[in-house]
């Protein structure tokens, strides 16, 4: 298979991955329990329809991106630099779920830093500023990135295949976990129960709520899958716990 294919069959299932996990949060937040989860949503008002347009838009140009970083990475592991391998019996079920584990924590490190560093006065109007046209976004918004922050998120995939072990199936479930939890970010509504942030998982993993509130006030929150960067940089919000508590402490609508 030469580049060209190469390029074409990876951006289209990125582009897939992200329509299917987006369009079913969209039809269930937006159509299906929109009345029923009304009460979750952070921000009251609806998404422009020019918003979703604009998301759509340079969401595909991400999966286009996508596909030339998947494709170049793969052109330069195929003679053997990189630590893909294709028998689990190589490195056992245990390392199998292991990779998968460091994996995620490997991208949410990655993603705090560079997220952070694309706030710089001068970076942002460059690499991230289309993202933050989405001052309340949608879950269309997941991969509504520019070229130069599209190209940052998906070096992961060289990050991930020269630095560990990981069978395709495992990078597979990573991809999956990082697409549905982007998306959930991004719906707009509040998932988790009331009773999450007096616990010890609050203080560690991220919420709607804490991406949502990113997108109304760019300066904190940038954590992605956990809160613990954000924490131990002091860069949450200051009233992020108490949004989220007021955010969850809404009554249901009346049917």
């Amino acid at each position: 298979m030469n580049f060209t294919s190469k390029f074409l069959a990876i951006s289209a299932e990125s582009w897939v991955r992200y329509a299917l996990t987006a369009g079913i949060a969209w039809l269930l937040a937006s159509v299906l329990f929109k009345k029923r989860w009304q009460h979750r949503k952070i921000i009251p008002r609806d998404p422009l329809p020019s918003d979703l347009r604009r998301e759509i838009f340079w969401s595909s140009i991400t999966a286009l991106i996508y596909g030339i970083v998947g494709t170049t990475t793969i052109l330069i592991g195929k003679d053997g630099t990189w630590k893909l391998y294709r028998r689990i019996d190589d490195h056992g079920w245990l390392w199998f779920a292991t990779s998968i584990v460091l994996a995620i924590f490997i991208h949410d490190t990655w993603f705090y830093w560079t997220h952070r560093l694309m706030h710089h006065r001068w970076l942002f109007k460059w690499v991230h500023r289309i993202h933050h046209q989405s001052t309340n976004p949608s879950p269309w918004a997941a991969y509504s990135f520019s070229p130069l922050e599209a190209a940052t998120q998906a070096l992961i995939f060289p990050i991930l295949t020269f630095s560990i072990p990981m069978h395709p199936i495992a990078y597979a479930v990573f991809m999956t976990w990082q697409i549905v939890n982007n998306v959930i970010g991004h719906t707009g509504y509040e998932y988790f129960p009331h009773r999450l942030m007096n616990s010890w998982l609050g203080k560690f993993l991220n919420t709607p709520t804490n991406h949502i509130q990113h997108h109304e006030k760019p300066r904190g929150n940038f954590g992605l899958y956990f809160n613990y960067w954000d924490r131990l940089m002091r860069t949450n919000h200051p009233d992020y716990e108490q949004r989220f508590r007021s955010v969850t402490s809404r009554p249901k609508s009346p049917p």
